[in-house]
């Protein structure tokens, strides 16, 4: 699996994996990509900064300097927006647990009726759903804060 920063026409950014390269170059040709904010679907990979480690004493995991620092607040913000997400996934969709690739053909196909779902797909099911063309997004599952 790989991962990527993408980014749609109105610069919202989001991460998406594929199985491989290939995989992204298929679904983009094919225009299977949108964006996780609005739902463009004119998608690009986003530039990115490579990851460089700093010294020994900044790599410490300090708590109290970790705390302070610019991208805690960001984890932060990212943490209340993916707990949002799942408020909101759970108050509007159905959860099939783990049928959720069986359903989610179930609906691409419609053998199903259309409706919002979610629940767990393995790597190999997601890859496969992808290359079939059913359009899904892969969000991290955050804990709930009453939990």
């Amino acid at each position: 699996m790989i991962a990527y920063d993408l980014c749609c026409e109105k610069d919202h950014r989001f991460e998406a994996w594929f199985k491989d390269a290939a995989s992204f170059d298929r679904q983009a040709k094919r225009k299977l990509l949108s964006c996780s904010v609005c739902g463009s679907a004119k998608v690009k990979k986003a530039l990115t900064a490579p990851a460089l480690s700093g010294t020994r004493s900044q790599n410490r995991g300090d708590a109290k300097g970790y705390a302070n620092h610019p991208d805690a607040k960001q984890a932060a913000e990212l943490l209340r927006q993916l707990s949002e997400l799942r408020r909101h996934i759970e108050a509007n969709a159905d959860d099939v647990g783990d049928a959720f690739a069986k359903e989610a053909r179930r609906i691409h196909y419609g053998e199903a009726e259309s409706r919002s779902i979610y629940g767990q797909a393995s790597d190999e099911d997601a890859a496969s759903l992808a290359e079939e063309g059913v359009e899904f997004a892969r969000i991290p599952w955050v804990r709930r804060a009453d939990s």
